[in-house]
């Protein structure tokens, strides 16, 4: 029978057995995320980072992945439940929890993110390391990444010109996404990922942004008409996300077993689950594009007058950041220069 860490230091406790004894049977992680398991990152990373630390640990590592929510509670709390044992590892965007992880927003600012989402995602796993180690203290962080190039998909005609933005009601992601498309003239509803395509069936939204990777687990696709795709070489907007395991579980594993897990951890777990979202972005894109909807690429002139606004947004921000006591300029610049280094 697999046994879970706290179950089994707590039978080690109860036989007068060292915790170390105890671990070398096996050890079961249970690891949850908010999407089914056909989308991108649960298929080309959180499943084979499972199979891979079984493997490197010859069998002694059992990783449970729980699609969908399927451990109960709601995207917004999978931070907390990691944190807190509910679950020993998960998948989670700390944007949902608006506020609490400030110095994240930093990678999701307007036409922060290159169009590589591994890439970025490497510039992420550094900017995390130099301003984030204390915001996460209590889990144990395993790797962050970021997603590709955001598309805005609607319902109607593909949006051509910033104009048409004006009095759209648009699913956004995240506090910063949300304020851009606000600039833009659209109406924002922030709503985690899964239920974007309930609000798009009842009209609740007339469309939203996702990056490719994630409309055919979703099928969004049979729920809209339309596809605008945003020019250059950064994404408008991106989505910070962290694969993370409960503090405790990983500290009560022994020497051995921590050493399988931080092997999978750090800057190339981090660039291999941002490379799952370009594989995804790829595969979505090819979908849509068989299904007949409108894809339309904005023109050089249109994106420029976006990232004027964009612009606004970031100097908003960083005055934010500097009222809070946190350094926003300096991690605005950090993260433009790190980005620049991994992607251009």
């Amino acid at each position: 029978m697999k046994l879970g860490v706290k179950t089994i230091l707590a039978a080690a406790a109860a036989l007068g057995l060292s915790a170390g004894a105890s671990l070398a049977q096996d050890v079961t992680l249970r690891c949850q995320h908010f999407l089914s398991p056909k989308g991108s990152v649960p298929k080309f990373f959180i499943v084979p980072w499972a199979e891979k630390v079984e493997k490197d640990s010859g069998g002694r590592i059992k990783v449970e992945v729980y699609p969908a929510m399927q451990l109960g509670g709601k995207p917004p709390a999978l931070y907390d439940q990691i944190r807190d044992g509910v679950i020993d590892c998960g998948w989670a965007i700390p944007a949902y929890t608006p506020g609490r992880f400030p110095e994240a927003e930093a990678m999701e600012l307007p036409f922060m993110t290159s169009r590589s989402a591994e890439k970025s995602s490497m510039a992420a796993w550094e900017f995390t390391q130099k301003y984030l180690q204390e915001r996460f203290a209590d889990v144990h962080l395993v790797a962050v990444h970021v997603h590709g190039p955001g598309v805005i998909h609607k319902k109607g005609p593909a949006i051509r010109k910033v104009e048409d933005f004006k009095g759209l009601k648009l699913r956004g992601p995240s506090r910063q996404a949300n304020k851009l498309l606000e600039a833009l003239g659209a109406t924002t509803v922030g709503m985690p990922v899964p239920a974007f395509p309930e609000a798009l069936s009842k009209g609740v939204v007339d469309g939203g942004v996702i990056p490719w990777e994630v409309v055919p687990a979703l099928k969004v696709e049979e729920l809209t008409d339309s596809h605008t795709e945003i020019g250059g070489d950064r994404s408008m907007y991106n989505t910070y996300f962290i694969w993370a395991m409960n503090k405790n579980t990983y500290e009560a594993l022994p020497d051995d077993l921590k050493a399988v897990i931080d092997a999978n951890s750090g800057f190339e777990a981090s660039a291999w689950a941002g490379r799952a979202m370009d594989q995804g972005d790829v595969l979505g894109k090819e979908k849509v594009a068989a299904t007949g909807n409108e894809i339309y690429t904005l023109p050089e002139e249109e994106v420029a007058k976006i990232r004027a606004v964009g612009d606004k947004v970031i100097e908003a921000w960083i005055a934010e950041m500097e009222g809070a006591g946190l350094p926003g300029k300096a991690m605005v610049e950090d993260a433009r220069a790190l980005v620049a280094k991994y992607s251009d």
